[in-house]
């Protein structure tokens, strides 16, 4: 029987129910149902903008985005976002669906923390960044209603979810301090991380090899 959570249907395809042991498998509570979260408040929000992204490619993007702050996802030299897309690439090709929809997927992961360029895009990159925004900001909650909000976070809750989320971000790449340039993930270590400092977009430009 198809599981259904606020309206929303998630997808059971064998594809879908192997992404899910695997993330529930190498991943911690927080990353699953915040994960979790997003797929479900991705799909209210594109209903509410009239967007209709395929429920499965969805899925996956919403499972992998934020695997990139933890093992065995995390690397050491590039932005978190895109060891996510990587991973999520690498799972639909080794599952044989078509590089097209695996490369909206990557996308979608490596642009969910970008402001305003995934609304513009296909409706699953614009979906993912719409559930992303939707939990962790609390952005366009209006749009859902509270029974909607109360049968997400039923079955997956958030408890302290602000605290943990901000540590794990903080955790996922203060090794890799210079993959936040021009990020918001700069933010976070600017916060939690004595003795940051971000690389400065002035300065790099004012320092470059050009003569004037």
């Amino acid at each position: 029987m198809t599981e259904k959570i606020a309206g929303v249907e998630i997808p059971d395809s064998k594809l879908a129910q192997e992404a899910t042991e695997l993330i529930r498998d190498t991943t911690p509570p927080l990353i699953f149902h915040h994960s979790r979260r997003v797929y479900l408040f991705g799909s209210l929000q594109a209903a509410s903008l009239g967007l209709e992204p395929d429920p499965e490619l969805l899925y996956i993007a919403a499972l992998f985005h934020d695997t990139g702050l933890v093992p065995p996802y995390r690397s050491d030299d590039q932005r978190f976002e895109m060891d996510g897309a990587d991973q999520a690439r690498a799972f639909l090709l080794t599952h044989g669906v078509p590089e097209a929809a695996a490369d909206t997927v990557w996308t979608a992961v490596a642009l969910h923390t970008t402001p305003e360029v995934p609304y513009k895009m296909a409706p699953e990159i614009a979906a993912t960044t719409a559930g992303v925004e939707t939990d962790v900001l609390g952005l366009h909650l209006d749009n859902l209603s509270q029974e909607q909000i109360d049968a997400v976070t039923a079955l997956h809750p958030r408890p302290d979810f602000k605290r943990q989320i901000l540590q794990a971000f903080t955790e996922g790449f203060r090794h890799r301090p210079d993959t936040t340039f021009g990020t918001v993930n700069a933010d976070v270590l600017a916060h939690f991380v004595p003795g940051f400092r971000r690389i400065d977009f002035v300065d790099v430009i004012q320092d470059s090899a050009w003569p004037e």
